[in-house]
This record gives structure tokens, C-alpha cells and sequence, in this order.
């Protein structure tokens, strides 16, 4: 293959990567094929590739094309140290010195929730969860809030999966309980976290919008029961519904740029 031919075969590679990536739900070879406008079987090859090097992955038996979590990870990682991570930073900064207690901004990598930061108030919690700490879908206030925002066929598949452990007597771990919850979560746009992840640790989280029905993050606020429940943390809702649009903001500047 001549270095020319190699370099159109990595720009469709990288096409095919931004094309799965930008889908709400796993795509087919056809689908894939027909947006980016290249014959079946020459995409074929190209997935093939891509999913020996683990930069996708097939979804269930089907031929269903996803990013793999490498792939999450990698992007994760970039929004945690680009340029606008800063500007979160500050708009984070400033909901703790309003609000008064420790909040943070997160992503979910599949299975999981990734803080991209977390900013402590002045009496942090006895529980410290950093930048790049990963904490369950299911029994944390960002974790559902992002699973509720999945298209309903994915977001059936995920919960099908999940291993709904129990990690304190507060955990749902019945299926068809949390079905319903994710289903009033994204209706009213706020989840809550009444000690389901860890005893004493209450919190509330909305969505980072982009678009009108697509979530790319939450941003939380945390605080221990002894200080706060999940009805007093309501109170701060304005403040953070606006840090929220704000940090939207930033993630749009990242695909301006682009």
C-alpha cells in the first residue's frame, strides 16, 4: 500500500470513528456505509481493523458498531486537560463558594461515571473522590441522571447488564424500581443520591445539555446527611441548573473548534 493510499485509509478509519461516536445508539455496517458514502465491503475491512486494535466493539451478538471504552477513556482524559477544563474548573469553583458544598463535574465511560473534576468546599467529606475517580451508573446521582438521557432501546440493554450491587441498604437494586426512577429523572431533568452509594453521602445532579435531548454530562452537588438531605440540596437548584447551561458552554467552544 503506498503512503498515499494509507493516509486515505486512515482518514476514513478516523471518519467512521467520529461518525459511531456522534450516534445516539450503536450503528449497522449499512448504516455506517451509507454516511459516509463508501461501498459496504471496503467499510467492512475498515471495522475489522478498527475492531482488532479495540477502538470499536460490536454491541451483543448483533452487528451493532460502538466506541470501545479504550476509546472513552481517551476522550475523557482529553476533556481533562484541554483548554476549556479550566473554564469548568472556575464555573465549579464558583457553585462551592455559592452553594457551600463540594461539587463535581462527571462522564459516563460506559458502565461507569468519571469525574472529570471536583472541587471540595471548606469541610470536605470524609470521602475523598478526585478527578479521574470512576464510581457506578446505578446508585449515584450523575450515573442515573446520564443513564436516564440513553435511548430507551440502549438504555434497556445497559440496565440488562448492569450488576445492580448493593453497596449500602439505600441501593436499588430492583430493575423495574429503577427503570421508573430513570424515567422521572429524565422527566424532571434532577437525580438524587440518598445514600445509595456510600452511608452519610447525599446528592443531587442535573444535566449538561447539548442539544435538547441529548446529555453529555451532570454536575453534582455532594454533601454528608449530618449536614444536608436531598430536599434541602434542592434549594441550590437555580444555581445549579445555571452552572450547568455554563459548562454546556464549554463543551459547544470544544466543537467549535473542530
Amino acid at each position: 500500500m503506498s503512503s498515499t493510499q494509507a493516509n486515505a485509509a486512515a482518514i476514513r478509519a478516523f471518519r467512521i470513528i467520529e461518525i459511531i461516536s456522534a450516534a445516539r445508539e450503536p450503528l449497522t455496517l449499512a448504516q455506517i456505509s451509507e454516511r459516509i458514502e463508501l461501498p459496504k465491503q471496503s467499510v467492512h475491512r475498515l471495522l475489522k481493523q478498527l475492531e482488532s486494535a479495540w477502538i470499536i466493539s460490536r454491541n451483543g451478538p448483533g452487528k451493532h458498531y460502538e466506541c470501545s471504552s479504550r476509546v472513552r477513556k481517551m476522550a475523557v482524559n482529553m476533556l481533562m486537560v484541554d483548554g476549556p477544563a479550566a473554564a469548568r474548573r472556575a464555573i465549579l469553583q464558583e457553585l462551592v463558594d455559592t452553594v457551600d458544598e463540594t461539587c463535581n463535574l462527571a462522564m459516563s465511560t460506559g458502565d461507569g461515571i468519571v469525574y472529570l473534576d471536583r472541587v471540595e468546599a471548606n469541610w470536605p467529606l470524609s470521602t475523598i473522590l478526585s478527578a479521574g475517580s470512576r464510581v457506578p451508573l446505578h446508585c449515584t446521582a450523575s450515573g442515573k441522571l446520564m443513564m436516564s438521557f440513553l435511548p430507551r432501546q440502549q438504555r434497556e440493554r445497559l440496565l440488562n447488564k448492569l450488576p445492580l450491587r448493593g453497596s449500602t441498604s439505600q441501593t436499588i437494586t430492583d430493575r423495574d424500581v429503577l427503570w421508573q426512577e430513570l424515567i422521572s429523572i429524565r422527566k424532571n431533568r434532577l437525580s438524587v443520591n440518598n445514600q445509595e452509594y456510600m452511608p452519610g453521602i447525599v446528592a443531587i445532579a442535573v444535566p449538561v445539555m447539548q442539544g435538547r435531548s441529548r446529555a453529555c454530562a451532570a454536575v453534582a452537588i455532594q454533601s454528608s446527611a449530618d449536614r444536608a438531605s436531598t430536599e434541602s440540596l434542592k434549594h441550590f437548584l437555580p444555581a445549579l441548573r445555571e452552572a450547568a447551561e455554563h459548562i454546556a458552554d464549554t463543551f459547544n467552544e470544544n466543537m467549535a473548534m473542530l
